[in-house]
């Protein structure tokens, strides 16, 4: 397809203009970074991979009605998406203590929570994205009540689907980041879910073995990455051998072990 004009470019995907008003093409990267992108490196298919695994859950979260952003998959990195002013928070779901919660609370990693967390982290790299409270958001207007308790009531709703969803594949949802946008009609808007959902964003552990098959594998060295990222989309049903993103990812493959 011709390429458009470049809206936006961050850590994990580039935004283009969209064929249509209102619309964006989201490009996936293979780029991958840790720790506000103090580490940085590349999962050979990651962009291919989250490509896939997000269109997929997205279009299964529209089908119990939580809106979404999302419109078609163009090919294997890129997907038609709605243009939205994204909320300035990052919403953090919890079902299992790891990573910056582990480390905060001094609760022992892999401890399961009695009951659900939400957490909002405020959308700035140069602060280090941190962590905020509802008086913040009130405070400085990021968003309003009611557009917080809309966010809050599909954060658990994306909760309660993607723990069966991936249950059903034998793994266990430690916890996800979602985002949110504002779609305009006129000078009405309402929010809807936005950005991706992908091993990018999520922890995802194996139910038997507590092996990661998400970011942190990066994250903590332990190599594999594109592995990890692989046996999700597998288990999904998303990448059958003889497909053509499975020809694409063995290609790439290839070539990084001869770049070696």
């Amino acid at each position: 397809m011709v390429r458009r004009r470049q809206i936006y470019e961050g850590k994990a995907k580039i935004l283009y203009e969209g064929p249509e008003p209102g619309t964006l093409i989201q490009y996936f990267k293979d780029d991958a970074t840790a720790f506000n992108a103090q580490k940085r490196g590349t999962i050979s298919g990651k962009g291919v991979l989250n490509n896939r695994i997000s269109e997929h859950i997205f279009v299964a979260l529209q089908t119990i009605g939580v809106p979404t952003h999302f419109i078609r998959r163009i090919n294997m990195r890129e997907q038609l998406v709605r243009q939205v002013e994204i909320v300035p928070i990052e919403v953090v779901v919890r079902n299992v203590a790891a990573g910056s919660l582990s480390k905060r609370l001094g609760i022992e990693e892999g401890t399961q929570l009695p009951r659900t967390i939400i957490e909002y982290y405020y959308k700035d790299d140069a602060l280090g994205d941190p962590m905020i409270a509802d008086e913040h958001i009130a405070c400085f207007g990021w968003a309003s009540q009611d557009e917080m308790n809309d966010i809050a009531d599909m954060a658990i709703r994306v909760n309660d689907f993607m723990c069966g969803l991936f249950a059903g594949i034998g793994i266990r949802l430690v916890d996800f980041k979602l985002e949110f946008g504002r779609l305009y009609d006129g000078d009405f808007s309402r929010i809807i879910l936005a950005d991706e959902i992908s091993p990018d964003g999520c922890r995802l552990w194996d139910m038997k073995s507590n092996e990661k098959l998400d970011k942190d594998r990066f994250r903590q060295n332990l190599g594999g990455e594109a592995e990890a990222y692989q046996e999700v989309a597998r288990r999904l049903g998303l990448l059958p051998e003889d497909s053509e993103e499975s020809a694409v990812l063995d290609l790439d493959s290839h070539r990084k072990k001869r770049g070696r």
